[in-house]
């Protein structure tokens, strides 16, 4: 059986840069936002976040793939990146428990794929160039027609991805015992959010993004959560309303990424799309106070 990463792939970016590489997941072409993440570690968690739904992604850290897959290590069902760069990709793991390849993982997904890119050279045109589009392809190998495909892709500001991502019908999780009782209006929601409310004595109930106001209070919330997700806030007039009417109501709600951007939005705050954004566990933020700096997890392109 041929190896797939002895097929040729192409990266191209809006800019009309071209990384040459080999194949990995699926055979394709894909498009998307480029990105990068510094974490050294959870690749499968960050696959699966909703978050990097519409995005190609580079990951920073060398290997990739080399401890597999594991069924609790996900963020939400299936793989939502739009593409995959890295620079050492393995299909030859070793860790107990681990169900398979990152290879096999990839392509049940048909998640398209490059990897022996200059991760390093590729992360420092971003951060000095900006995120922008970009294209991968391991089906066609011209470039000049991708960098003419490359120009089609629609920008990431003025993009509502939220509905592509949010559960179907509203869902209740945890114990109907418990103390608290969270509803989490589900931008695109990742499990492990959801895990900690209920760690910490919380039953919690789902909604979908086109819930309404009546519908969320009829559930008698003690307080609301407005989850993490993809997408340009700004563009989400409808949510932006149904928060501002959720916190006119008395009720306490709170923001967790995308989520707190459209709390902001619904109190008069303007967002802004970044330059190339933070995404990885590993961002220091120094407190300015008290002068103590930590390690943050972060994941947002507009602030």
């Amino acid at each position: 059986m041929k190896n797939i990463q002895d097929s040729p792939a192409l990266l191209v970016l809006e800019d009309g840069t071209v990384f040459n590489g080999k194949a990995i997941g699926a055979i394709g072409t894909t498009t998307g936002e480029i990105v990068f993440n510094t974490g050294m570690t959870g690749y499968q968690e960050i696959f699966t976040d909703p978050s990097y739904f519409g995005q190609i992604l580079v990951m920073a850290t060398s290997h990739i793939g080399n401890y597999g897959v594991h069924k609790e290590e996900t963020e939400s069902e299936g793989i939502k990146l739009s593409g995959l760069i890295t620079k050492k990709f393995s299909d030859v793991h070793s860790r107990i428990g681990s169900l398979g390849d990152a290879q096999d993982y990839l392509e049940k997904d048909k998640l398209v794929g490059i990897c022996d890119i200059d991760t390093r050279k590729l992360v420092r045109h971003i951060r000095s160039c900006g995120a922008m589009n970009a294209i991968i392809s391991s089906e066609n190998l011209s470039v000049a027609h991708l960098k003419e495909e490359v120009k089609h892709i629609p920008s990431m500001q003025g993009l509502e991805l939220s509905s592509k991502v949010t559960a179907k019908e509203a869902y209740e999780i945890g114990s109907a015992l418990a103390d608290t009782r969270v509803a989490l209006l589900d931008l695109g929601v990742k499990k492990s959010i959801v895990r900690c409310l209920i760690e910490r004595g919380c039953v919690v109930k789902v909604f979908p993004l086109s819930s309404s106001f009546a519908e969320i209070m009829s559930w008698n919330p003690d307080g609301v959560m407005v989850s993490n997700g993809p997408g340009d806030p700004s563009v989400m007039t409808q949510t932006i309303a149904l928060t501002k009417e959720l916190i006119n109501s008395g009720i306490p709600c709170f923001g967790i990424c995308l989520g707190h951007q459209i709390i902001a939005l619904s109190q008069g705050l303007k967002t802004k799309k970044m330059f190339n954004g933070h995404r990885g566990i590993n961002h220091p933020v120094k407190n300015l106070i008290s002068g103590k700096s930590e390690i943050t997890s972060q994941n947002h392109g507009f602030v």
